[in-house]
């Protein structure tokens, strides 16, 4: 139903970002909602807005490729709209992709909600067919660009943000000791975090 939404970014918590156009606030789910900044300037959000019969999220992505990989998950049985947004908040679609290529189990089963069953249907439903969807595009991850300053309460904000997309206190706990050798904004806690909980 909605392409897009071009407006001003006024809100940016752990689970969502609000966005006004129009004298209306959209309240978007999102991947990663801290790779969105709070500014005055327009920004265009991808949406897909997810229905059913007990409730209506509208979701939203960086980027056009972002919102294709997102769609085709939720096609896959055992994976809700929050599965593939912790899965696409990875910020690291090409290595998904791979996986599902290689057949590669070890790697699905880590992402929050995905078991072994799960991970088998991924590999069923998707092996083959998002090549053509992602062969004209750049899949690496983006830079990680740091602030001139640290932002206040970065890695509280991105810990709530994983917790948000299900991951255990257990999980974060771990990973906490390399993040606080950082200093980087939340956006750069929360990609950090989710290399090295893929890679536990």
């Amino acid at each position: 139903m909605y392409d897009y939404i071009k407006g001003q970014i006024t809100r940016v918590t752990p689970e969502y970002i609000t966005l006004e156009q129009g004298g209306i606030g959209w309240l978007i789910l999102t991947p990663n909602p801290y790779a969105f900044h709070k500014t005055e300037d327009i920004q265009q959000v991808f949406t897909h807005l997810h229905v059913r019969e007990d409730i209506q999220m509208l979701l939203g992505f960086k980027t056009l490729e972002q919102r294709e990989l997102f769609k085709k998950l939720i096609t896959v049985s055992g994976i809700g709209p929050k599965g593939a947004l912790a899965i696409l908040a990875s910020g690291i679609p090409s290595q998904v992709i791979g996986a599902i290529e290689r057949e590669d189990e070890t790697f699905l089963v880590q992402f929050p909600g995905v078991g072994k069953k799960t991970a088998r249907q991924m590999i069923l439903d998707l092996k083959g067919k998002l090549h053509d969807l992602f062969s004209e595009i750049d899949l690496q991850d983006e830079d990680i660009t740091l602030p001139t300053m640290v932002e206040n309460g970065a890695l509280d904000e991105a810990l709530l943000a994983l917790q948000a997309l299900g991951y255990s206190q257990r999980e974060l706990t771990k990973v906490k000791p390399e993040l606080e050798k950082e200093e980087l904004d939340t956006e750069g806690y929360m990609k950090l975090a989710l290399r090295l909980l893929l890679k536990q």
